[in-house]
This record gives structure tokens, sequence and C-alpha cells, in this order.
């Protein structure tokens, strides 16, 4: 699969934080915000030129930056400043109580972006007054960029791009970044391609190892700026109300390596290893066994791999799994409450299935029941009521990573838990509800989309949940805060989406289990963390190409 040269990362020299990014008819040209250089970028040669070589100090902290006719607009601090390409000199166009950050002009209007009072402002480029202004679709810092009707916004926090409409300022769609803290976009209008491309600049810091042969501590765990242009795919499908963005094609291996702790003898067993299964986001290129043959099982709906062991033998050493190469692409549903206020009633399978306590979730306790009213209310909408536990949850635990998993009642007095705990909470207090939801998992991709060809393995791993929604199906939203622990409010970014490096395993089912005569093995009996030891791996390969 063959890269297009003009669709590949640009990195700029000699910028620090790009936090500004427009286009003219032959470049892109963004703001460093460290070191205030305005800078022309090639999308093709990485070519970086300064175009404000004696106005940089104008421009340290800006935050927004627009090109409309022959105008660059920028903001900085509490005010929006507009210049001439010919004369960078700022003039002043209006301040506001508190920073502004995004800004995007369209005609007469200018819009900008304020994360304090978490508004998009709409002024009269004539008159300096305000038109309207529209509630900010995120809760992290933004910035703007306008493409006709539409009006895009990125969200740092929410590493999410937004379609709004211009006019109205509703959400039309939105779309996951494929890295984190996007905090600039444009459209460039390639003159060798026949589409405009949505180009979206990155910023943050990464730990390195610093080595300083002139210390007593020569290796030093400190942090870089990084920061790069990168394009954002777009594949808005309305009528299944999802959109897709940038993917990645992938080698997972998961292989088990018979060590069992003490002699174990067991006979006419069958090892159970979920495998990946298709979705709207997710494809299986191809799948191969490792080690020894399996058989490809349907079981509750999932695809299963089964290895038949006749007789396994005390200290028998075996490696056994399968290999899998998989495209993966970001994923964000967009529902409104009013798409779901008539629904058909849920199918009487899956109230069987997915209304019940059937892993331990502590259902009949007291303290998961008050939890569960306490979580909704009075709501009745399946969205809000969804979303209100979720934040019930976020707003009641501290995350930490445990050995083993209690009981929801356990987790909720405690005020802390796993990604494991999580779920089971969410779980509980879900279906206590009526809300029919499942278990998905069960790895992440090690988030690291430019190592390529090189052999990558998670730390952990790592489980999330789907809720249904009857007459059209199963909605992803992440189980735990992933990493943002302040007091709301909680981000969005992964409520209704998943990244590309979630892989999407097994569902509402156990990932792997031991089975004899047609009946799971008892934990008590054999664990499956006392006889074997399991190896994760994965592979990026390459970047996808643009779904058409």
């Amino acid at each position: 699969m063959t890269t297009n040269p003009w669709l590949k990362t640009l990195r700029p020299h000699g910028v620090y934080a790009l936090h500004g990014l427009t286009a003219t008819d032959n470049t892109l040209v963004a703001v460093d915000s460290v070191r205030g250089y305005l800078v022309s970028l090639d999308p093709k040669t990485d070519d970086t030129r300064v175009l404000n070589p004696h106005n940089a100090g104008d421009f340290v902290g800006a935050a927004g930056l627009c090109l409309w006719e022959e105008t660059l607009w920028f903001s900085r601090g509490d005010t929006v400043y507009y210049c001439t390409l010919d004369d960078f000199t700022p003039q002043r166009f209006v301040t506001l109580p508190y920073a502004v950050q995004g800004i995007a002009v369209y005609g007469p209007a200018v819009y900008v972006t304020c994360q304090k009072e978490s508004y998009i402002y709409v002024f009269s480029r004539e008159t300096k007054r305000e038109i309207t202004r529209f509630y900010a679709p995120g809760v992290g810092v933004e910035n703007l960029c306008v493409r006709g009707e539409e009006l895009w916004v990125s969200d740092t926090i929410e590493q999410t791009v937004y379609c709004m409409d211009r006019g109205t300022g509703s959400i039309l769609f939105s779309l996951l970044t494929p890295f984190p803290s996007p905090t600039a976009l444009t459209f460039y209008n390639h003159p060798e391609l026949e589409e405009s491309v949505l180009y979206v600049a990155y910023a943050m810091e990464e730990p390195y190892i610093r080595d300083d042969p002139n210390s007593a501590n020569p290796y030093q765990l400190t942090f870089r700026d990084r920061t790069f242009v990168h394009p954002l795919h777009v594949y808005h499908n309305p009528d299944k109300h999802y959109t897709l963005s940038n993917g990645y094609l992938i080698e997972m291996s998961y292989v088990e390596e018979l060590s069992p702790l003490d002699p174990v003898e067991l006979e006419a067993l069958e090892w159970h290893i979920a495998l990946p299964v298709e979705t709207p986001r997710q494809s299986v290129r191809h799948l191969e066994p490792v080690g020894l043959p399996f058989e490809t099982r349907v079981i509750d709906e999932q695809p299963i791999a089964v290895f038949q062991f006749d007789r396994l033998k005390p200290h028998e050493a075996r490696i056994f799994g399968w290999r899998a190469i998989l495209e993966v692409r970001g994923i964000k549903y967009h529902f409104k409450p009013r798409d779901v206020d008539d629904l058909p009633e849920m199918p009487p399978e899956y109230q069987q299935r997915y209304l019940v306590d059937n892993d331990n979730l502590a259902m009949d306790t007291e303290t998961v029941q008050r939890a569960a009213r306490n979580a909704i209310g009075t709501e009745t909408n399946l969205l809000r009521q969804v979303l209100n536990i979720r934040d019930y949850v976020y707003d009641r635990l501290e995350y930490g990573i445990k050995p083993h998993i209690d009981t929801p009642d356990i987790v909720l007095k405690r005020g802390m838990g796993s990604c494991g705990e999580y779920v089971g909470i969410l779980l509980a207090l879900l279906r206590l509800n009526g809300i029919a939801c499942r278990t998905v998992g069960r790895y992440k991709c090690p988030d690291r989309a430019e190592s390529r060809e090189v052999a990558l393995q998670p730390d952990f791993n790592h489980v999330w949940l789907e809720f249904l929604i009857p007459g059209y199906g199963w909605i992803p939203m992440e189980s735990n805060p992933d990493d943002m622990h302040d007091r709301g409010p909680h981000p969005l970014r992964f409520f209704m989406g998943l990244a590309w490096y979630h892989i999407e395993l097994v569902k509402g089912v156990k990932f792997e289990s031991l089975v004899r005569d047609g009946k799971r093995i008892p934990k008590e009996e054999v664990s499956l963390g006392d006889l074997a030891i399991n190896h994760v791996r994965f592979r990026i390969l390459e970047e996808l190409p643009p779904k058409r």
C-alpha cells in the first residue's frame, strides 16, 4: 500500500508549539506560540520559512490564526488582533474579559472561542459588536476554521474535531483525532488533488531520558516539546450516525505459554481464546494460528479460537495462540437525545442476557441499588441516563490499578477502582435502570503511531463497555476517565467513541476460558493465571488511506 506524499506528517523546522494554523493558495501558515514565529510550511517538502522575522515578539503567546483575503487575524491573551501580510504590526479588534483562543473569519463574521466562558462568540467584522454566541462543544482549549456553511472546531482535551453549522452552532458530527492535544486546524486545497484536505496541528510534551555526563545521575527523566501537523481523514456516515477518522494497519498476536506454578494434569481440555471481531471501525484482514492449530467456533455470537488438548501432562511446555492483521480506525457516534425519544421494545433475549447480574455485579445490594436510583434522578431519556450514570461513577471514584477486582458495592464504599471495577459499577447501574449493556475488550495497542514495525507490548489489559440503543444497536463507552482525573465537566471524547488503538476482541462473554465437556472449568479447580503466561504483541504496520 503506497502512501500519498501529500498526506504525510508535516514537521516544521525550529518550532516548539503550534497553536494556530491557516492556509494560503500555496502553503500552510502556522504560529509558534513559544517563539512567536509565523511560519510558512510547504505541505509536500516541509520547507519552513519565517514570515515575521522582525515582529516575532508580537506573536509570542498567540493561540488562534486565520487568513481572510489579505488580512491575518490572531488571538493573544484576552484580545483579538489583525494585521496585513506586508506589515505584521498588530491592530486591536476586540478584547474579552478572559483569554481567547481560536479565531476564524468568514465574510462579515468573526468567530472567537473562550474556554473560560465555554462560548464561541460571533462578532461583526465591521462594527466589532457581538452578533450572537454558541455553546462550545467540548471542555478543552478550542480552535476554529470555516469551510462554507460549516464551522470546524478542534478541542485539546476532547481529542476531537467537531463539524458545526456556523449559523446555528448545532453539531453536525464529530470525529476523534489520531493524536492527543489537537491545537489548530485548517482546510488546504492541494494543487495536485481534487479535494481539500483537513490539516490538524498538535502540540504536547513527551517524556525522554536525558543523558547528562556531567551529573552524578547521568540519566534523567525529563520532558521536551513535540509539535507537528497531520491530515485528518473524515468519513461521515449520517445514516448510521457515525464518523470514521484516521486508522492503522496493525498486527496483533496473543500467545499463551504453558508455565504452571504446580504440577497439573488435565484431560479432554478445550482452551478458548477470543478472536478479533468485525465492526464498523475494525476489520480482520488476516488470521492465523501460532504454535498449534485451532478451530474457529462462534459462541454467543462471538468468534472464539478453540485449542484441543487430549491430555496436558505435568510441566508440559507449549506455546499457542493467534496472530491477526487488523484495519482499525477511530470512530465517533453522533446521537442527540431526541433521536432516542421513541425507541422500540428491547428484544426479550437481550433482556435475559444484558439486564441480569451474571458477573458478580452485586445488583441485589442496597448500596448498588441506591446508587442506581441516585445516578439518574428523574431523567427518562436513555442517552442522558447513560451520561448521568457515567458522570456519577466518575465523580465518586478515583482510578487505581489493583491486583484483583472487587464487587461494585465494595468499590463504591472504597471510592477507588481499576478499569475492571469501573466497568462492574457501570454495568450494574445501567442494568438496574433497564439499559442493556455488555463488556468489550480486552487490549489497547500502545498509542505510538509513529513507531512503525516495532514490537509494542501493552502495559496491562483493558475493558470498556457498550450500551444498547434499541432499534439501532450497540454504542461504545469508555469505562474509566482514561487519564482525565479532574472533577467535571468530564470529557466526552470516548463517550460513543473509540480511538484507533482500541482493539475489539470479545463482547459480552469471557475473553479466555478452560472448558471440559462443554462446561467452563471453575477457577477454584484450575486457574488460567496459575497455568500459563500470556504474551501480547502489537506492530503498527502503516497508516490506512482515507476511507471512501
